[in-house]
Parts: structure tokens; sequence; C-alpha cells
């Protein structure tokens, strides 16, 4: 089995679309990846609500510990956690509805990639988001 993932065009659409992103896995840490990805995508207008069960703010957003715990829509579910945790935050991701399924550069996991898939559900893994937006926009 392959992951296939929308093509550089449909990365720009989605990205034009969606205006909310969840960032499962982001750090108050300005050092790490996560931050700042997530600062990238909030300065480019992008409403940003940090998961992490770890901290209680990051980049001025009070941070929720679980995806269930945000009431309002998200169009991209963002994943800075490790490949072989992307399983369980796929099945966490279908009970808020969200639009997109994003895991960062270098994470990929097969199984997350073909629940969501067949639940209909768009997947994009091994891809930065802050790189996509930049190409796209």
């Amino acid at each position: 089995m392959s992951i296939e993932i929308p093509s550089r065009e449909e990365i720009g659409e989605i990205l034009k679309k969606s205006k909310h992103i969840a960032v499962v896995g982001l750090s108050n840490n300005p050092e790490r990846t996560s931050y700042m990805v997530s600062k990238a995508m909030m300065d480019a207008g992008y409403r940003i609500t940090p998961v992490n069960p770890t901290v209680d703010e990051v980049l001025g957003v009070k941070a929720v510990k679980s995806l269930s715990e945000i009431e309002e829509h998200v169009d991209i579910v963002n994943v800075f956690r490790r490949s072989e945790h992307l399983f369980d935050v796929a099945k966490e991701f279908t009970e808020i509805n969200a639009d997109v399924f994003w895991a960062q550069l270098g994470l990929v996991n097969e199984e997350a990639y073909e629940y969501l898939r067949n639940l209909g559900y768009t997947v994009i893994m091994d891809r930065c988001i802050k790189v996509e937006h930049a190409l796209t926009k």
C-alpha cells in the first residue's frame, strides 16, 4: 500500500479555504519545530488551537488537552506526534469531524492513512504545512 497525498494544487486550495488549525503536540518551547511552524501559520492569518495535555498556553492561546475539547469546527488537524501515535490521533480526529488530517514532515502511518481514507477524509502525511503554505500562496 502506498500513501497518496493531494497534489500541490489541491493542497493550495485546502490551505486557502482553511481558517482554523488544531495542532496536536504543539510545544511551548520556541525552539521546537511545532512552535515555529505554528507561529508562522498564525502570522499568516490562521487561527491556531494548541492540543497538548502538558501545557496551559502556547503562542498566547489557551491549550486543550485533547481534540475532543475543541467546541468549534476545525479545518485542519496538524499533527506533531511520532508516527506510532498517528493512529490514535486519527481515531480522535474522526470524533470531531475536522476536514483534513495533516501529519508533519517525516510522519507516516499506513494504518492511520487507510483508516481515514476509508472514511472519506482528506489525509496529508510527510509534508510540512508551513512549506506547503509558502509554495502555494
